[in-house]
């Protein structure tokens, strides 16, 4: 546990992937590039889905896909550590074979009566759409983090990174951990994840802000917090003015970092905006979206725990994301990480 340099919180879950048509995104209200949580309607969607097509069950989850690819980037088993809530059942069995077999320390808290949760990823041309059914990952208590288990790898760690999606869960742990790091004087990210959040949790994503040294999203998702934050929709001015939110931890100043898909990743701090190129992925490479932006801040975050600096980090995050959207669903390759 010692080893461990980056702990992730979040809802685990696993992906039920499929290629489908458009009249299966209209018929359950799905958009592409878009990602909501299942209301009772979305219920009968996940066997629907495995009867009428060819599915791929795969370990998801924003924040467990993002610390997987951190893991691999990194490299040295038991680098990094996860914590979410699972049921006691199958699928909560292959997640944690599958993070464990990623080399992350899966510590998850398990529900003993709540199955685990599931996300149903609908893929269409490359692009994907996100229903989750929470499940066990809604169930999380801060009980679990307070556990003496947790606080050695928190103590550990000296980056905590949250998805956005966490919000919806248990904003209690999320503000125990910005404390933690605050009174440390260690890094504390957080992603916006959806436009959802920024839309219905932005009260509790604004008790959280503080907290936050590193924010990350992708356009939609800063547009519609431009938007809740009457900032309107400009990324730049976005960025810049959440960069310059009030910050509980005054040792350094917050970096935001928004990713376009293949335009220019803009990165705000101190004032300033940088933009970095990504290097452009041939059409036909594209297998889909799904991970990609979790796998951006993979890439990013193991980077960051390394001491590297912003453009090395950038850098690291849109490789990882490159290598992700060339298979299904966010898979971890194969063999060592090959990034230089």
């Amino acid at each position: 546990m010692a080893d461990t340099k980056l702990i992730g919180f979040g809802n685990p879950l696993l992906d039920i992937s499929a290629v489908v048509e458009q009249d299966v995104l209209d018929k359950w209200g799905a958009k592409l590039n878009d990602a909501i949580l299942a209301e009772d309607k979305h219920k009968p969607m996940y066997a629907e889905l495995a009867e009428s097509h060819p599915v791929e069950y795969i370990a998801g989850g924003a924040t467990q896909n993002s610390i997987r690819v951190a893991q691999w980037v990194m490299g040295k088993p038991g680098s990094t550590a996860f914590v979410g809530c699972v049921g006691k059942d199958q699928f909560g069995d292959k997640l944690e074979q599958a993070a464990r077999g990623d080399g992350v320390n899966a510590a998850y808290m398990k529900h003993p009566e709540t199955p685990t949760g599931t996300c149903a990823v609908l893929v269409k041309g490359g692009e994907r759409s996100l229903v989750a059914n929470l499940s066990a990952a809604n169930c999380y208590e801060i009980s679990h983090y307070e556990t003496a288990e947790i606080q050695e790898l928190v103590t550990a760690a000296n980056i905590v990174y949250c998805a956005g999606f966490f919000l919806t869960v248990s904003p209690p742990t999320m503000i125990a951990l910005g404390k933690h790091v605050a009174e440390k004087h260690k890094t504390f990210c957080l992603n916006l994840s959806a436009p959802f959040i920024c839309q219905f949790f932005k009260d509790p994503l604004l008790s959280v802000m503080p907290y936050v040294d590193f924010l990350f999203g992708n356009e939609s998702e800063a547009a519609e917090f431009g938007k809740a934050m009457g900032w309107g929709e400009e990324l730049d001015v976005v960025a810049l003015k959440a960069a310059a939110m009030p910050k509980e931890s005054g040792s350094r100043p917050r970096v935001v970092v928004i990713t376009q898909g293949k335009d220019p990743t803009i990165v705000a701090l101190g004032g300033g905006i940088s933009k970095f190129d990504v290097d452009e992925l041939p059409k036909e490479a594209l297998v889909d979206t799904n991970g990609a932006g979790d796998a951006f801040v993979g890439g990013f975050l193991a980077k960051l725990s390394q001491a590297a600096d912003l453009a090395e980090c950038v850098r690291a995050g849109n490789w990882a994301a490159r290598q992700i959207i060339q298979v299904s669903g966010c898979k971890i390759p194969e063999g060592p990480c090959t990034f230089a």
